[in-house]
């Protein structure tokens, strides 16, 4: 047996396919001269990452990159940036080891710098993509303001502040615009839901807990997305802020921030520069320059006065109406959105307390984006726990030292349902000491799953009552919301309108029943003649070939496969599995909801 020559590749020829295509990650690291380090700081900043091609040329245990990846990251200059960064970390080490320590502190001083404002403005150059791509660097964000200060982890006191101010300045503008639409309380943290210029937006906050920090996490990689997140969030809330005319960075009240009552002095903030704004179009529509030019001092004087008050802690700490007014200055954009409206509505007129016990941060953010006003006990509070005119107090404790009999006591999941629900849910089921009704994910599509819960049902029903419609009741069908009679007793059409509905119904009835016997009739004579021309061996041998349905339909679907291709036929049948294992599931489920209504019973 002749042994088959390897192919070789003449010197100077190119490669072709997949090896020309790609690189290994050691290849790159080579091309570019930079440590693994360096490598991976500057692929995640740039938004490089890993690619998965068809035929691994080098093997499996292998990282692949494409080669204009690797050629983009070559002409970066933030690659000579990172050299004279790290050639310069060589100097003080070399002072450090010299035991040099007035030069070591001098290098510290003059340590060269970078930003990342250029490559947010390259990666994004539209406001919509950095919208689309908000999700992680939202999450990052929120989970790195609720950690601690660790030291070996290179987490600093001054990275969490920022990213504490960042996500309270986001959860201002959602507040503010009222562009919050779901709330879902997990295992994990509190799932939120925004709609931004028509971009969802889904973020997830941890618990107000005390967070540990696991050994087996790499911490450089994430610090190096915060890095690049924080930039884009800078520039997110930049351009978000000054779409509702509001200044950015804001200037809050120290006192409020030295009370870590960020997010209501920030409300604050929005409110006294949205009333200075609403000022700008009175001006305009002035038909006398002197007028004009008076307005204009004014609005200035006004404005210096406000920001020196804030400067010299003379603006009141307690102010009753600050988030009512927050509530009422509405942006014009905000008007033609129906999802805005809705949400605007839905605590209006209601006024909140709420207890030590409850998760206040989340609270403060979620009521006052759907028209709530809410306080707390504390210095800074807008209203104290005896003001008369609150409605609702949030609550979690099974006993209270003093109760209101002006005002409910609910528990905080009262809130979070009624916000999904969209409807003001009543109260009895969440009343102090009982175990709520389940708190349902507004992320589920109940029809798609084909199990809905009892409490979405009523919830459903809940909902067509406060929009005034007609839904059957539980052991009802739809057939009986149709009768004439059960409609004019309930009052929604006319005693003309019932009879000539009773009428036509009365009418379609015979016809139907007509045409039902007549069938029927054809079908008796075609049997009779059969059974008259053959005998009865023909009978049996018509009725044995007669194709089976279900034997037809599995033809069908065993000829469908063998036209498929392998992948094809593969993801056919994952599909298949997944129908499986959900019905599987719900039969479960259903099963579960059985057993507990008879041991209830």
């Amino acid at each position: 047996m002749v042994a088959r020559k390897k192919h070789y590749r003449p010197p100077g020829k190119k490669k072709e396919g997949n090896a020309a295509r790609y690189v290994t990650r050691s290849q790159a690291i080579k091309q570019l001269q930079v440590t693994l380090g360096f490598f991976r700081r500057l692929s995640i900043l740039k938004g490089i990452f890993p690619r998965e091609p068809k035929k691994k040329f080098k093997g499996n245990n292998h990282t692949y990159y494409h080669v204009k990846d690797v050629a983009f990251l070559q002409h970066e200059p933030l690659l000579d940036k990172f050299r004279d960064i790290r050639a310069y970390q060589k100097k003080i080490k070399k002072a450090e080891a010299k035991k040099n320590a007035d030069l070591a502190t001098l290098l510290r001083t003059r340590e060269p710098t970078y930003k990342l404002d250029r490559l947010v403005r390259e990666r994004y150059p539209k406001f919509v993509d950095a919208l689309r791509d908000l999700d992680d660097c939202l999450t990052m964000v929120h989970l790195f303001a609720a950690l601690p200060a660790v030291e070996r982890a290179k987490i600093d006191v001054e990275l969490i502040h920022n990213c504490r101010r960042l996500s309270h300045e986001w959860q201002a503008y959602v507040s503010r615009t009222y562009k919050l639409r779901k709330v879902f309380i997990s295992v994990k943290g509190i799932y939120y839901q925004a709609e931004i210029e028509g971009q969802k937006i889904t973020w997830l906050t941890p618990h107000a807990m005390q967070q540990v920090l696991p050994d087996d996490v790499n911490y450089s990689v994430m610090l190096t997305f915060l890095e690049f997140y924080e930039t884009l969030l800078g520039f997110v809330n930049f351009r978000l802020y000054h779409s509702i005319n509001v200044k950015y960075p804001p200037i809050l009240d120290p006192q409020l921030e030295a009370l870590a009552s960020d997010l209501y002095a920030l409300s604050r903030y929005i409110v006294s520069n949205s009333r200075t704004s609403t000022l700008e179009p009175k001006a305009a529509s002035s038909s006398t320059s002197e007028q004009l030019e008076a307005q204009k001092k004014e609005m200035q004087a006004d404005e210096s006065d406000l920001r020196l008050a804030q400067l010299q802690h003379q603006l009141p700490s307690n102010e009753p109406g600050a988030l009512m007014h927050l509530m009422e200055d509405a942006g014009c954009e905000n008007e033609d959105d129906h999802d805005t409206k809705e949400c605007r509505r839905l605590f209006k007129n209601m006024k909140f307390f709420l207890g030590r016990e409850v998760p206040r941060e989340s609270l403060l953010f979620v009521i006052p984006a759907f028209g709530g006003v809410v306080s707390w006990d504390g210095e800074a509070a807008p209203y104290k726990e005896a003001d008369q005119s609150i409605t609702h107090q949030i609550v979690d404790r099974p006993t209270q030292g003093h109760k209101y009999l002006s005002r409910e006591y609910v528990q905080p999941q009262w809130i979070y349902d009624c916000i999904n629900a969209r409807i003001i849910l009543p109260t009895e089921a969440y009343m102090v000491g009982r175990i709520p009704p389940p708190h349902l994910s507004p992320f589920v599509d109940n029809d798609a799953e084909g199990y809905i819960p009892d409490y979405a049902e009523t919830i459903k029903r809940l909902q067509a009552a406060a929009k005034n419609e007609v839904l059957p009741m539980p052991g009802v069908g739809k057939e009986d919301l149709d009768d004439p009679q059960n409609l004019l007793v309930e009052g929604y059409i006319s005693r003309a309108e019932a009879n000539e509905a009773v009428k036509t119904k009365k009418k379609m009835a015979t016809l139907e029943k007509q045409y039902h016997e007549e069938l029927q009739r054809e079908l008796q004579g075609a049997v009779m003649k059969k059974s008259k021309q053959g005998s009865e061996e023909d009978a049996k041998a018509s009725e044995e070939s007669v194709p089976d349905p279900k034997q037809i339909a599995e033809d069908i679907d065993t000829m469908s496969k063998l036209g498929m291709s392998r992948k094809k036929r593969g993801l056919l049948e994952a599909i298949e599995k997944r129908k499986e294992r959900n019905t599987a599931r719900i039969s479960k489920l259903k099963e579960r909801k059985k057993k507990l209504k008879s041991s209830e019973n």
